[in-house]
């Protein structure tokens, strides 16, 4: 092993011991935990170098060292793997995400898992309806002059308007207009369905004109974006164990978390299902987050990213097993969106 290696087998020591004890640590106890297979004189000497390389400092109380932001980016980019889940985990939480009973169901059951395995702040972000394609237009009779339009995503959402026509019509009509919403709109990208369906009543037959003008108005409503529901939060109270020490830092980062722009933005970070991004400390845009590291991943399925997830915590946090975390729970919510 040479010395660079060396170096980063020692910080890979403290940043274990820092995260599981929450104590800076020193060269004797690196010596004693870990079997680093050199003298404690040379222990020291590694700290001393990774200190005035600006991966570990010294807090002022404190004999012992604690990981820098520098020195967790150079932890986490030398990852060789990450922690696996043990196959107990693994079935746990499939079984757990393939209970969901909608898309709802699926996203908010995805937050309490990922803020349980992690112990941290967990978030996800609505599938973007940008990304999202129809899959199906049903239209459902209620009364002779009343419809029910349910708009059918593949990424499993269900939106439902109800619909006064201000006119009978018959079930002939209903399948002629089912007919054509389908043909228009099935596969179709949201925003250019949104725009097919405005085009609609100038194409309908007349008879179909007037409750085909009514029902593009109600449609055009769907397919835009709700930012309502644009972010699923959990384990909040996980931040107060985790950022016991700064209370300062606990306030601005329950405030920034509320504001959800500032989450979205740590999410946009985001680019294909499957990759993993570890924004750490100063690395965050956001100053109220500069204390925080947010692992964050894409979801979605056959290679289309639907939204973003991760988890909110200090930077001292467990990475391999928060990234290891992420990555599975991603992985099966695209699963069971994909199966919908």
């Amino acid at each position: 092993m040479n010395a660079d290696e060396r170096r980063l087998e020692v910080l890979r020591a403290i940043v274990a011991d820092y995260v599981s004890n929450h104590e800076p640590v020193g060269s004797k106890t690196l010596v004693e935990r870990h079997n680093l297979g050199v003298s404690s004189a040379t222990v020291r000497n590694d700290m001393a170098s990774l200190e005035e390389e600006g991966y570990i400092t010294q807090p002022h109380t404190s004999a012992g060292r604690v990981p820098t932001d520098k020195g967790y980016r150079l932890f986490v980019d030398r990852l060789s793997e990450l922690k696996p889940l043990s196959p107990a985990e693994r079935r746990a939480i499939k079984t757990f995400l393939e209970g969901a009973l909608d898309l709802d169901d699926v996203l908010r059951r995805s937050v309490r898992l990922l803020a349980q395995l992690t112990r941290q702040v967990a978030v996800v972000q609505y599938p973007t309806l940008t990304r999202s394609t129809v899959r199906h237009v049903e239209v459902v009779t209620i009364t002779p002059a009343r419809l029910m339009l349910v708009l059918i995503t593949n990424t499993g959402r269900v939106d439902q308007r109800v619909l006064d026509l201000g006119d009978v019509v018959t079930d002939e009509t209903v399948s002629q207009i089912r007919h054509v919403l389908n043909s228009a709109l099935s596969g179709e990208r949201l925003p250019d369905a949104s725009v097919k369906v405005a085009e609609l009543p100038d194409q309908a037959p007349p008879e179909l004109r007037e409750p085909m003008t009514r029902i593009s108005t109600a449609l055009i409503e769907s397919l835009v974006e709700h930012p309502e529901e644009r972010l699923v939060l959990g384990g909040t109270a996980n931040l107060t164990r985790n950022f016991a020490d700064f209370p300062g830092s606990l306030r601005q980062v329950l405030e920034a978390l509320e504001e959800q722009v500032v989450v979205l933005k740590l999410l946009a970070a985001v680019h294909s299902p499957g990759t993993i991004t570890v924004k750490i400390g100063g690395e965050n845009e956001a100053e109220e987050m500069r204390s925080t590291s947010v692992v964050s991943i894409g979801y979605g399925s056959d290679g289309t990213l639907l939204g973003g997830m991760g988890v909110v915590g200090p930077t001292r946090m467990d990475y391999p097993g928060t990234m290891a975390a992420v990555r599975a729970v991603a992985t099966y919510v695209g699963e069971i969106l994909a199966g919908r």
